[in-house]
């Protein structure tokens, strides 16, 4: 047995969750799950249908986004989950979608704006779009660069990645993380959510305005705030 075997099983668990949340069609998207001890972590095997997909399939790579273990070629965007992993040491988890509603907003290169309370029950900001990366850097290492386009504009915007746990990618498609990787597949579900109701609300409502401050701040404290009292304790 491989001394990876439980680290493969998290890993196939989460990608199997994204076609249950309809965050995927066929071979769209990846989930993986880092093991810090080992510098390693676990990532869905390129192009294999999710209906198909076993535990043994799961690929085993460095941060350097070789392969440690596994038959099939890791997922396209490797290069992507190792530089995050490498650069962020809090988190555990990443997913990629195509999600319909969140891609479609990467595709407009747009924010998506905190409009009501679902959203500020997670994020306390807009859910930030990286702008579309450069010729040149498409041209040289694409999916390494996709990773400091998301790291830059982190930086750029002054949001930390334990606090803003998701981004879209201008013309791309979304990325989440979480401190695990099921926090990372949660992220990408309640993304979706809030890209369906902006999308919805703008819709019926162009020029809508912005959920006000006092929202904002009582949604997000009352679930992550020091006297935080969502829940059960």
């Amino acid at each position: 047995m491989s001394d990876y075997q439980a680290l493969k099983q998290v890993c196939y668990e989460a990608n199997m969750q994204l076609p249950k949340l309809g965050l995927v069609l066929f071979t769209f998207g990846n989930a993986s799950v880092v093991d810090r001890e080992r510098s390693v972590f676990a990532i869905k095997p390129s192009g294999v249908p999710y209906a198909t997909l076993t535990p043994e399939d799961i690929v085993i790579v460095d941060f350097e986004g070789n392969a440690v273990e596994g038959s099939k070629r890791p997922s396209s965007d490797t290069k992507t989950h190792a530089l995050l992993f490498k650069q962020w040491p809090e988190i555990g988890g990443i997913v990629h979608t195509h999600s319909t509603y969140a891609t479609a907003w990467a595709q407009a290169q747009l924010d998506i704006p905190i409009l009501g309370t679902t959203h500020a029950d997670h994020l306390t900001v807009d859910v930030p779009c990286a702008p579309p990366m450069s010729d040149d850097l498409i041209a040289g290492d694409y999916e390494y660069q996709t990773g400091w386009q998301i790291i830059n504009e982190f930086a750029k915007r002054g949001l930390s990645p334990s606090e803003v746990e998701m981004i879209l990618v201008g013309n791309h498609a979304p990325f989440t993380w979480g401190k695990t990787v099921e926090k990372a597949v949660y992220h990408s579900a309640v993304l979706e959510e809030l890209a369906r109701l902006a999308y919805l609300s703008c819709t019926l409502r162009p020029g809508v305005e912005r959920l006000k401050d006092a929202l904002i701040k009582k949604h997000y404290e009352r679930k992550h705030g020091a006297n935080s009292y969502y829940g059960q304790s």
